[in-house]
């Protein structure tokens, strides 16, 4: 399969690998030329890193990585079955992403957006293909994590929606199925525990690394919240708190304000070295 991957931040380089190794072909676009440079080089060395744990041969490396070719252009993704968009949650920004996919790309090839909160369907009435638009939801690191959720918007068709189902078991995913609904499944119920997080925090009644480790060792979770918001991005979790608000219009989804005022002061997380805990 032919598969553009529009977006070369952590999602678009995480996807990238998981189609590259499992040997499909894979056209990395950015309109910024050089973010897919670096983009490409941090998907080496992540496999270099493979390679030096003994989880990868050097053959496969470079299999792998030959399957991965950066363009400049959309027209040279003309002929793909699928294309991903993975930018910024932002709907505006995936809208202008949309109608150039829909555009440039072959009319035939499904359409779908790596977006963790927002509309389908609003996404697909920008297109002309509205049947052939679908969420698939991969979760960070995309290489490791096994979840894909699908979303299904009011246009989808049944018929992408089982595309999307079997490629994500042909991918080595566990796939759910959605009926669109803001934030989903897993961040309609993780981001306000995030939230709540935060506001335990913020009230004093527990350290940082204690909530976490309430959460660890009490919930069995992997990763203690706050970890976990910075891991995520306090931008992409407050972001996603104002998406949940707007759409039900219910108290309980007002996001804290130390939350938001950790992102005005641009600490979000690992990204930028510092949020909950500084790296």
């Amino acid at each position: 399969m032919r598969v553009l991957i529009y977006g070369t931040g952590t999602m678009g380089r995480g996807i990238s690998q998981i189609f590259a190794q499992n040997n499909h072909k894979v056209f990395l676009y950015n309109p910024n030329l050089e973010s897919s440079k670096r983009a490409l080089v941090n998907l080496e060395n992540g496999f270099d890193k493979l390679v030096t744990k003994g989880k990868l041969s050097n053959e496969d490396k470079n299999n792998f990585l030959n399957n991965i070719e950066i363009i400049d252009s959309l027209q040279k993704a003309i002929d793909v079955d699928l294309a991903i968009e993975a930018v910024s949650e932002n709907m505006e920004i995936k809208k202008a992403k949309f109608i150039e996919m829909d555009q440039f790309i072959n009319s035939k090839a499904i359409l779908a957006t790596n977006t963790s909160s927002l509309s389908i369907t609003e996404l697909a009435l920008v297109t002309k293909r509205p049947d052939k638009v679908v969420g698939m939801h991969f979760f960070n690191p995309a290489p490791i994590m096994e979840l894909v959720e699908l979303i299904k918007g009011m246009t989808t068709s049944t018929e992408t929606i089982e595309f999307a189902q079997n490629l994500s078991k042909e991918l080595g995913k566990n796939p759910v199925l959605v009926e669109e609904a803001p934030g989903f499944i897993v961040n309609r119920m993780l981001i306000p525990m995030i939230n709540e997080a935060v506001s335990i925090y913020s009230e004093g009644v527990a350290t940082i690394e204690d909530i976490d480790t309430a959460m660890k060792s009490g919930a069995n979770h992997p990763i203690g919240p706050l970890a976990l918001a910075d891991l995520i991005g306090l931008d992409v979790c407050l972001n996603i708190m104002d998406i949940l608000h707007t759409e039900f219009g219910l108290d309980k989804y007002t996001a804290h304000p130390l939350l938001r005022k950790m992102v005005r002061a641009n600490k979000l997380g690992r990204k930028t070295k510092e949020g909950f805990y500084k790296y």
